[in-house]
Formats: structure tokens, sequence, C-alpha cells
């Protein structure tokens, strides 16, 4: 393990990213963070830093090690440290909204009660 590593290699280390060069172009597009200020792919990482990797969502990551080479997911785990809050629970669709797709167009007795469960 050394002082301090690419962030683009650790991303890919402690697989964040499929490849390098994935993270190396989120770093370009200014998906990453590290400590609140979006970085390019040569900047360096230490331990004890937070880094923010926007990907379908955003996730709040703390680095805990440094590789210097990518290992297997047991090993990447150990590394990093997952911040990111938990998603919002789904709100569940009533099943009297769901309609038979093959019923056609709604009624307006249908469109009426669909407003009135909708809540609007």
């Amino acid at each position: 393990m050394a002082d301090t590593a690419r962030i683009d290699v650790w991303l890919w280390a402690v697989r964040v990213y499929r490849t390098r060069s994935i993270a190396s172009a989120a770093c370009k597009a200014g998906h990453v963070a590290i400590n609140g200020q979006k970085v390019k792919p040569s900047h360096l990482v230490h331990v004890g830093d937070e880094v923010r990797a926007q990907l379908a969502h955003e996730r709040i990551l703390g680095v805990k090690a440094l590789p210097l080479k990518r290992g297997g997911a047991p090993e990447a785990a150990l590394a990093v440290e997952d911040r990111t809050p938990p998603a919002p629970p789904k709100v569940e669709t009533p099943a009297a909204v769901l309609r038979d797709l093959a019923a056609g167009r709604p009624t307006k007795k249908d469109r009426r009660d669909i407003t009135r469960l909708r809540g609007y």
C-alpha cells in the first residue's frame, strides 16, 4: 500500500468503475469529487478522503486504503467505506390505479377514480 494514489486508479481498483478508462472519463466529465472539489483523473487521493462518484446515483465513499493494483472484490471492500445514504423507499401504487393494458381507454369514472387515488 502506498501513501497516495491517482483517483482514477483508486476508483478502478476498488471496483467503482469497470475499467480505468471509464473512471478517467468520469473524472474528466466532472462526475468525481474529492472532499467536495471536482478533480481530474491525475489528482492524488489520500487515506481518510471522501470521494463522491456520480453513477446512476451518487455514491459517497471513504478511503480506508490505497491498493496498488486491482484485486478481488473482498480486497476492494477492505479499501473503501460506503457512506452512501440508503435510497428512499418506493411508493407503492394502489392496485385500483393499475389497469389491465388491454382494457382500452379509461372511462370518465375510471379517470375520476385514478385522480382521487393519486390525491390531485
